[in-house]
């Protein structure tokens, strides 16, 4: 007579699991109600839920980095393809700073038509999202012609993750640091 042992399958993505979950269809698959199947010409019948076993893995467990390009954005999932202008002043003590971006025909302009209005300023990078919602439009005989956005660091953290952001923006897009 044949025996059903357990009931299984892998994620792709980790093959070791720290917690036991139980959500529906995500890490475990459950057999409910009275199922039927034909195993070696013999009849099976479940007659209760049979829940897989989820064994913990004895190796050492390996976390996933997701890196995220560093990015700017105008309206919230539309990239900004304008390089700026980038000014910074920091105060004697070290405590705070400000930081101000000039774009000087925004590529967002060619597209706020479509995707909406302009709702703020966010530097995106793979720590998180930095933003601000001073930005102020620039016109020339009423078209638009670039923006301006200030970004205020009120602690020294703030200005250490404003530079973490900095540095990894100016890698991907070829950016200097010129001290006057």
């Amino acid at each position: 007579m044949a025996t059903l042992q357990s009931l299984a399958f892998s994620s792709p993505v980790s093959h070791c699991l720290q917690q036991p979950r139980l959500h529906s269809g995500l890490l475990s698959w459950a057999v409910h109600g009275s199922a039927k199947s034909t195993f070696n010409g013999q009849s099976l019948h479940l007659s209760r839920p049979q829940w897989a076993p989820i064994r913990r893995c004895t190796q050492a467990s390996r976390s996933i980095t997701m890196m995220v390009k560093p990015k700017i954005q105008f309206i919230q999932g539309t990239d900004e393809q304008t390089i700026p202008d980038v000014k910074l002043t920091k105060s004697k003590d070290g405590t705070n700073g400000v930081a101000i971006f000039k774009f000087e025909q925004p590529s967002v302009f060619d597209s706020s038509g479509e995707f909406g209005d302009i709702t703020g300023f966010y530097m995106i990078d793979e720590e998180g999202v930095l933003q601000s919602v001073d930005v102020n439009a620039k016109f020339v005989n009423g078209k638009p012609a670039g923006i301006e956005a200030k970004y205020i660091m009120r602690t020294t953290r703030d200005w250490d993750r404003f530079m973490r952001f900095m540095e990894r923006y100016a890698n991907d897009n070829g950016l200097q640091f010129i001290k006057n």
